[in-house]
């Protein structure tokens, strides 16, 4: 601990802030993508059909009962067998790592995204949705003028928090091989024999990260409920 040495780590600045952007696009697309086919989830498993709702739960309870790493293998090493058995060729169809980031975290973290929809939705009193059917409003404008904009606004604290903990997740990529930023920062570790300084550097920067982001988000939550007219 008394032979560290940073100069390797600044030296490795620039490509440690291409390991960064790469991280920062996987969290925003898994982010889009998981609010949105997590609203059609929600909506699914508060469907009137029984058939709809079962489908969209088994999924949902599929996601959150397997880890994430295993999504990432299923995506990384199967969906390419599974490609290539469908066309007919006899060798895998490579998805590469940044398709397979991008789907396995979107498809993941869409039933977690769900979960929280869902909460929010149902949150809504159920006179605004009578409120709502009373003006004429069918059910998809209901949902768009009505409902949803109530639902996202109360639950924007909660979605926030687990981009936080998607944004951490994605350190998960190294696992195949991926430059996302811890990948990055192992690569140059390993490659300078800098193991100590490049790990610590990376921890320090997913805390300050994930640090004021959650400060953000307190700050954002009180300033909401301070808004917020009682009922």
């Amino acid at each position: 601990m008394l032979d560290l040495d940073f100069t390797a780590v600044v030296n490795a600045l620039p490509y440690l802030a291409k390991g960064m952007l790469f991280t920062l696009q996987v969290t925003l697309v898994a982010m889009i993508g998981g609010i949105f086919f997590g609203t059609l989830l929600a909506l699914a498993r508060l469907s009137g059909l029984a058939w709809l709702r079962n489908l969209a739960a088994a999924y949902v309870n599929l996601m959150r009962s397997i880890p994430l790493i295993l999504a990432i293998f299923w995506i990384f090493f199967l969906v390419p067998e599974l490609v290539a058995w469908l066309i007919g060729s006899t060798e895998p169809v490579p998805l590469g790592t940044t398709v397979t980031a991008f789907v396995a975290f979107t498809i993941f973290e869409a039933a977690y995204f769900c979960e929280v929809i869902r909460a929010g939705i149902q949150s809504v009193a159920k006179g605004q949705n009578a409120a709502g059917r009373a003006l004429g409003f069918t059910y998809v404008q209901n949902l768009r003028y009505v409902i949803l904009p109530q639902a996202f606004r109360a639950m924007i604290p909660v979605l926030l928090t687990q981009t936080i903990i998607l944004f951490q997740d994605t350190s998960l990529l190294y696992v195949i091989s991926a430059t996302d930023f811890l990948g990055a920062a192992s690569k140059v570790a390993q490659r300078d024999g800098r193991l100590v300084e490049f790990y610590l550097f990376a921890a320090v920067v997913y805390f300050v990260i994930c640090f004021a982001l959650s400060k953000f988000v307190r700050r954002f939550q009180a300033r909401l409920n301070r808004n917020t007219l009682p009922v």
